[in-house]
Formats: structure tokens, C-alpha cells, sequence
């Protein structure tokens, strides 16, 4: 079933179609729960058959956040302070979303025509993988897609102060590694050095997957990463990235390697692994003479060109039982890999991007750097792959921005610029050929 209903009061002719399907679906969380998928919105203005049609992507959903995690204003209530504009979703993703609307109401305020077609594609289940949209997408292919030319998103940021253009993302797999032990919890003081402890055994495989370098152990694992190219080697010498302010802005005093461009390289185009926590553990303040009977442990892989979720997952899988057998322990293990994305690549030289260079040489007055995006944002492959079209990154967040952090902001220059930015690239997409 589709509801249509007409948007009104803000000066957009907007269609919005609710996907009512999708309010239909269920999604499974990792604690077992069944809950409902929120709709998608998928909207478009008034359509000119000669005009190339642009489809804008953003999500409206958000990383949770609370005043007490370390916020200096409510996380969601809009604050400008000094000129940045503090609050959850500022610049990931709700700013650049309203930045679009906005690019599209100055066209009609000032009673211009647009120069593209627009049409958006606005979810809220991104922070949590984008749950849905892929079906979505497969079954919309051939009506709400059929007729687009170009897909753009903007859920990215800046690596310095200079504009960017976006061409890549690593995917990611998550692992749960769950390691049971006795029937309860035991007391340490009567039971420690006795017992094959879970805790133990899992220290002991998250310990094996990563040296203090950042070498990932797995064998084999790095064998599918592309090489890397002249071309590309280029690319990365001409990004401008200072790596004192980077050290400042991350609060740490020394990174994994020496130069720009092989901490670019290792952000972007090769694969790392993150341990992320322990479930099952103690935690909390004080002290607690425990030994828990399952623990869980959490890390991911991010993935770069030419790697496949499903090898991956075998490889660690394969790694970490061998790892086990090693240790002769009676606990039970179980691997299990609950999320997957791939990565995502597009062509620097697609029409697409010539349009985005032009933008903003237009509104900045210089040439974008062209980057890649260390996080996975798995629509872009999932577009890529169904849909066929034209897919790029246009980010207006600046490199400190705080995505998923403490205070994260957009600063007014940025989104007043970035909705410019937005304005000028639908008159530049208009000048592509288009048949």
C-alpha cells in the first residue's frame, strides 16, 4: 500500500511517498528483539523530461547521545555557539539533508527553474545499517529509479579545511566471538586456577587477530587488497592534510606511521581491524572477584576494494578456531558475524564528478580534493550495484565536525556555503550532455 500526501508552508513542491511495505517489516536485533522498520520516504518535484533527474540521498536517524556523556548543550536542541551550530545529526546527516532542501527552495523563492529534476530518498535506520533499504531499492529499480541519472549523497565530511569530492568507502565486517564456559559465574578466590576460564580464552583470540602495528594476523586476509596505482599514488601526495592538526584534533601524540600519505592510505584503501569491548564482562566501578561463565568479544574488519564479506568472514572464522584448538580448552566457541557492507568505488573521471569539480571551484574558488571515506556507508555499493547509475559524495561537514561524538556541530559558514554548493551543482549537472 502508498500513501501520497502534498507537503505544504515551507515553499517546496514536494510529492512524499510513504512506503507503507516497509512499516511491515521486522527487523531482529542483536538482543533478540523484534522491531518494525520505519518507513522510507521517497519524494520528487515536478518532473521536465529534458532535464537530467538527480536523486539525493540522507538518513534522519542518529547516534544516541545524552547531556551527561560529556555534551556542553542539550544534544538535541539546535545551539550556536562561536558560529557552529552544536547538536546530534548537525552535520550527520540532518544539516546537509535540510541544506538540500534549502539549495532547492532558493531555485523557488526566487522563482527560478530548477535546472535538474530532483527526487529524494530520505531513511532512518542508517546509523544501524541501513535495515531494509536494499530490498527497497531492488524493488523500486524500475519506477522511482528507472528514470534517475545521478545519485548524490552527503553523509560524509571534509579532511581539512578544503572542499572535497568523495569516491570511496571501506565496507565492514562485525564479529561476535563468544567463548562459554561453566553452567554460572564462580568465585575467583575458589575456583581461579582451576577452571578453563572463558575470560582467558577469549583475551587470548582477540590478542591473536592484531599485532601493535596494526597488521592484521589473519592469513590471507590481505591478499585480495588492490594495488596500489600511480595514479592513485599521485592523488594522495596532492591532498591537502596536516598530520600536526591531526594529532590535535584526535588528542593523541603519535600515529601508526610517519607521512600523510600512508596514514591516508591506511584510513582509506587498506583493511584494519578494531576491537570494540567484551560482553558478559565486569565493567563497572570497584572491584569484582568474578569469573563469568560467557563472555562475548566485538570487533570489525574494514573492508577496502576487491574484498568479499563472505571470504572474509570464513577466513576469520577458519583463523579463530585454529587459534582455539590451540589452546586444548574445553569452552565452547562460536563465531558469528552479524553485519556485513562492502566497500564502495566509484570513477574520478565519471561526468558526475566533473559537474561536483565545477561546484565547487564556483562557490570556493578552488579544485576539491579528491578523497575516499574510512567508515562504510553501505547504500552507496547497494545503489551502485542495483540501480547501475551514477554515484558520488558530496560532503559540506568539516573535518571536526565530531560525527558520533561528544558536541558534534556543523559551523553556519559551512552550511550556509555547502547550501550554495548544493545550488551550483544542479546548474553544473545541467550542463552535462544528457539524452
Amino acid at each position: 500500500m502508498q500513501t501520497t500526501a502534498e507537503v505544504s508552508g515551507s515553499g517546496l513542491d514536494l510529492i512524499f511517498k510513504y512506503i507503507d511495505e516497509q512499516q511491515n517489516e521486522f527487523v531482529q536485533m542483536s538482543n533478540g528483539q523484534s522491531v518494525h522498520l520505519p518507513p522510507v520516504i521517497l519524494a520528487e518535484l515536478k518532473k521536465d523530461p529534458k532535464k537530467p533527474t538527480l536523486c539525493i540521498y540522507g538518513h534522519v536517524d542518529v547516534q544516541p547521545a545524552k547531556k551527561e556523556d560529556g555534551w556542553t548543550t542539550d544534544p538535541y536542541t539546535l545551539t550556536e555557539i562561536n558560529g557552529n551550530l552544536y547538536g546530534r545529526g548537525a552535520s550527520d546527516n540532518k544539516g546537509p539533508v535540510l541544506a538540500w532542501l534549502h539549495a532547492v527552495e532558493a531555485y523557488q523563492s526566487l522563482k527560478q527553474e530548477l535546472p535538474v529534476n530532483i527526487k529524494f530518498i530520505i531513511e532512518g535506520m542508517e546509523e544501524a545499517g541501513s535495515n531494509g533499504l536494499d530490498t527497497l531499492t531492488e524493488q523500486r529499480n524500475m519506477t522511482f529509479f528507472s528514470d534517475v541519472d545521478y545519485i548524490v549523497i552527503s553523509d560524509n565530511i571534509w579532511i581539512s579545511k578544503k572542499p572535497a569530492l568523495t569516491y570511496g568507502t571501506r565496507g565492514n565486517c562485525y564479529f561476535f566471538v563468544e567463548v562459554e564456559g561453566q553452567k554460572q559465574d564462580m568465585h575467583s578466590g575458589v575456583f581461579g586456577g582451576s577452571v578453563h576460564e572463558a575470560m582467558t580464552d577469549l583475551i587470548a583470540l582477540l590478542d591473536s587477530l592484531v599485532e601493535s602495528s596494526g597488521h592484521i594476523l589473519i592469513p590471507a586476509i590481505n591478499e585480495a587488497v588492490a594495488p596500489l596505482t600511480e595514479e592513485e599514488k599521485k592523488r594522495y601526495q596532492g591532498i591537502q592534510f596536516d598530520l600536526e592538526v591531526h594529532k590535535k584534533d584526535c588528542g593523541v601524540t603519535k600515529f601508526l606511521f610517519d607521512t600523510k600519505e600512508e596514514i591516508l592510505q591506511h584510513r582509506w584503501r587498506y583493511p584494519s581491524l578494531s576491537i570494540h569491548g567484551i560482553e558478559g564482562a565486569f565493567f563497572e566501578t570497584g572491584t569484582k572477584t568474578v569469573i563469568p561463565r560467557k563472555v562475548t568479544g566485538k570487533f570489525s574488519i574494514r573492508l577496502v576494494p576487491n574484498m568479499d564479506p563472505s571470504e572474509v568472514e570464513k577466513q576469520v572464522t577458519e583463523y579463530l578456531h585454529k587459534v582455539f584448538a590451540e589452546r586444548n580448552s574445553p569452552n565452547q566457541l562460536k563465531v558469528t558475524m552479524p553485519i556485513s557492507a562492502k566497500p564502495w568505488l566509484a570513477d574520478v573521471s565519471d561526468p558526475q564528478f566533473v559537474a561536483g569539480r565545477r561546484a565547487v571551484q564556483t562557490v570556493f574558488g578552488v579544485d576539491p580534493d579528491l578523497i575516499c571515506e574510512g567508515s562504510t556507508i553501505p547504500i552507496a555499493r547497494n545503489f551502485q550495484d542495483v540501480t547501475g547509475k551514477s554515484i558520488m559524495m558530496l560532503p559540506i561537514g568539516g573535518a571536526d565536525d565530531g560525527e558520533h561524538s561528544q558536541n558534534e556541530k556543523m559551523s553556519r559558514s559551512n552550511y550556509i556555503q555547502g547550501t550554495k554548493l548544493f545550488a551550483a551543482f544542479f546548474y553544473e549537472l545541467s550542463q552535462l550532455p544528457h539524452k
